[in-house]
């Protein structure tokens, strides 16, 4: 398990490739919102920072676009699938060692609550041209599915849901450090639709999950059970989420000067 102090880059280190298997995706249309009213996907220059795996960056390449990675942890670039329009990079959000103004939009997907607000939100305006965007996209699990309240309980029952449910996210913090402006919220339905090995693998793509032991034991015997209740005719279970698509353009308030 994870140990309490242990830095953010380093947290997926030992289950990059589960979280590569098991995460699951964005819909399309919370694709279609992040890139809406922007030049032809193919002109633009994508910047996804904490990329993981490179789930959304790959759904940002296949529209066309030209999509560098940014993501510190050396196994989670490992771990991702090559794709030919996504060029990989060793960065921070704070620090993404990318040139100033050379990208169109920024997206941050799922990994927003590990930046440090401030710093992250003042790199993001200065790799960004004028007139560039901002996107932040979640995957929150719902509240109402019997089969993903009962996820949520197991992982809870040993202490390991995920830091990102346990987390808040307040658009207004963007809009406060005035360099970015112009929200536009987005909602979409989105299902991952697993097998029992996926539901383990999804669960154990999970930072705060314990790879062994008794809690480790104890979680895979209750997620083996609501497989078991959930399952349909295929041998599948569905997990439900909220997909939400924030979405702010850059203004020129305490961009540096160049």
């Amino acid at each position: 398990m994870d140990l309490p102090d242990e830095p953010s880059t380093l947290r997926f280190t030992d289950r990059a490739d589960d979280y590569a298997r098991y995460r699951p995706g964005y819909p399309g249309a919370a694709i279609d919102a992040i890139l809406a009213g922007m030049a032809p996907p193919a002109t633009l220059a994508v910047a996804d920072v904490g990329a993981g795996t490179g789930i959304s960056a790959r759904l940002l390449a296949e529209r066309g676009a030209r999509v560098t990675a940014v993501e510190p942890n050396a196994a989670m670039r490992a771990a991702a699938a090559p794709h030919p329009r996504v060029v990989w990079v060793e960065g921070t959000a704070e620090a993404t060692g990318l040139p100033a103004g050379s990208h169109d939009l920024v997206t941050v997907a799922q990994a927003f609550h590990w930046f440090e607000v401030g710093g992250a939100l003042a790199e993001f305006q200065r790799v960004l041209r004028r007139g560039g965007r901002l996107a932040i996209v979640w995957n929150r699990r719902s509240h109402d599915d019997a089969c993903t309240a009962g996820y949520r309980a197991a992982l809870q029952a040993v202490g390991a849901d995920a830091p990102v449910e346990r987390s808040t996210f307040d658009p207004a913090v963007i809009a406060a450090t005035g360099r970015f402006a112009g929200l536009r919220t987005h909602v979409f339905a989105n299902t991952q639709v697993l097998t029992e090995v996926q539901l383990l693998g999804r669960a154990l793509s999970t930072s705060t999950v314990p790879k062994e032991g008794p809690r480790h034991d104890d979680l895979i015997g209750a997620l083996r059970s609501l497989h078991a209740q959930h399952r349909d005719a295929s041998g599948r279970v569905a997990l439900v989420y909220r997909t939400e698509v924030f979405v702010w353009d850059r203004t020129e308030a305490g961009a540096p000067q160049a």
